[in-house]
């Protein structure tokens, strides 16, 4: 017996009168229909949901972020009324911890600050007021980007490109067709191939790859990535963002679904489990640049942390506490710093861009320039 979801339903009767949809709009759907979202509907983060996000592993990623930003407003000069911004800020965490830091370390940006909270879940900006509620009256939130006030600017996002969605294309006999979503032989929602084709110019340079190979596009998240370098040019500022993906642009299906800490199949409980795709990192860098934009480096998280001191921080962190605190804590770091299965520090890439140019650790100038 099949077993399906409310969404699926829905979509299914959406095809069924206007035929099959693209990607994006299914990918849309399964996160913010207002009905059955993903988002709209539940708290996927922690143990307790469907995955754990890094602010949620250790408070040291959120401080050694609140490092990070103090570092930059200094670079940039200090400005008196900046603008600390998180677009799509899950349940607060981070946000909480990067503001006790900057309290902290520049007590006269904490004072002189404003503190915006892109997200448009209601459910989820109650699980941030909570987070947040040290900073009672410090704090307002936006439906969106564009709602943020004008001023010097302070971005920080963490897993907000892969929740945004992608197009697909497959290769065929005949060119790359978009890939869309229908219905199959026993009515069940199953990928099929549209007449729609893609401009060559947009794809890999090299030899053409084999049928069925799928190439993916996102011009919404480079419309995001436009919107927030515009307001650096315009305003001044940095922005770091942190995701998981691929520095240059390939071939490949990176479309998942994570349900209950497990990868689910795309197409089988929409609006029940979490659907991304890998970021790609080449053309977040290419609108940045565009737009002129200083990019200051794309590296590793694990590079990113370990190069922000989150080995010095642990280990203040561990001092004089149990040895289960200090497993507990090594445990922390080596999931977000270090390499291999289970760990951020390799897939999950930090990107950072600012204007005007200035040179921020833990990125260097190379050599000779």
């Amino acid at each position: 017996m099949i077993v399906t979801t409310p969404l699926a339903e829905k979509i299914k009767s959406i095809i069924r009168m206007n035929g099959p949809i693209s990607v994006t709009d299914y990918f849309a759907l399964c996160l913010a229909d207002p009905d059955y979202g993903y988002y709209k509907t539940r708290d996927p983060f922690g143990r307790a949901g469907d995955f754990v996000t890094a602010p949620e592993v250790s408070q040291l990623f959120g401080e050694m972020l609140g490092i990070f930003l103090v570092h930059a407003w200094q670079r940039h000069g200090s400005s008196e009324k900046a603008r600390l911004v998180e677009i799509g800020p899950g349940r607060g965490t981070m946000m909480a911890d990067m503001l006790r830091v900057i309290a902290r370390l520049a007590p006269e940006l904490y004072t002189g600050m404003t503190i915006h909270m892109v997200e448009t879940s209601e459910r989820l900006r109650g699980l941030q007021r909570t987070a947040l509620s040290a900073h009672d009256g410090r704090v307002s939130w936006h439906d969106g980007f564009d709602e943020v006030p004008d001023g010097f600017t302070l971005i920080a996002t963490n897993e907000l490109f892969d929740a945004i969605p992608i197009r697909q294309f497959v290769k065929t006999a005949t060119g790359f067709r978009e890939r869309l979503v229908g219905l199959g032989a026993d009515d069940e929602l199953a990928f099929v191939t549209g007449a729609a084709g893609i401009d060559p110019a947009l794809l890999p340079h090299g030899n053409p790859p084999p049928d069925g190979t799928i190439f993916e596009v996102a011009p919404a998240r480079a419309a995001v990535m436009q919107a927030m370098s515009e307001r650096l040019r315009g305003f001044g500022g940095c922005a770091v963002i942190i995701d998981y993906g691929h520095t240059v642009t390939n071939y490949g299906d990176t479309l998942q679904a994570v349900l209950k800490h497990e990868y689910d199949p795309p197409l089988a409980h929409p609006g029940e489990a979490d659907l991304t795709s890998h970021v790609d990192f080449e053309t977040l860098t290419a609108v940045a640049s565009a737009c002129g934009l200083h990019v200051n480096g794309c590296v590793p998280q694990g590079d990113f942390l370990l190069g922000l001191g989150i080995l010095e921080r642990a280990g203040q962190l561990g001092r004089g506490k149990d040895a289960i605190t200090q497993e507990e804590i090594t445990a922390a770091v080596e999931r977000l710093a270090g390499s291999g299965e289970g760990r951020m520090g390799e897939l999950f890439k930090v990107l950072v861009v600012s204007s005007p140019e200035v040179e921020l650790s833990p990125f260097r100038r190379p050599a000779g320039v």
